[in-house]
């Protein structure tokens, strides 16, 4: 598989997702528009793609922004099939990427290390 041509369809399918999420496509009341798709890896193939999304609310409230997601993803999948201009869409998972938590919380105790 063309390397470039992986990236460009992780990138477009990150795009996508983020513009549904933002302008409440996806009408699950569980599914805010603080939350954020940060990574979309394609397998080789480009039969599969994960979706990792974060929030900067409660750590429950991505877990079941994730699980939303998940049980929407034969909505999404139809949206992405109309939105790229490929023959066969990948087939999306979500998972909750908790990254950015960790690093707030690395952050806090370094800033309290320092003030010691």
């Amino acid at each position: 598989m063309n390397d470039v041509r992986k990236k460009k369809v992780e990138s477009l399918i990150q795009g996508i997702l983020s513009s549904m999420i933002l302008t409440h496509e996806i009408k699950d009341p569980r599914v805010s528009s603080f939350l954020t798709v940060n990574t979309v890896t394609v397998s080789n193939d480009l039969s599969q793609a994960k979706a990792y999304v974060s929030s900067f609310q409660k750590e429950t409230t991505v877990e079941k922004a994730v699980e939303a997601l998940n049980h929407a993803a034969g909505f999404i999948q139809g949206l992405l099939l109309k939105r790229l201009s490929m023959r066969t869409v990948p087939r999306v998972q979500f998972f909750a990427d908790d990254s950015i938590q960790k690093a707030m919380e690395l952050n806090r105790i370094i800033d309290e290390a320092n003030r010691s």
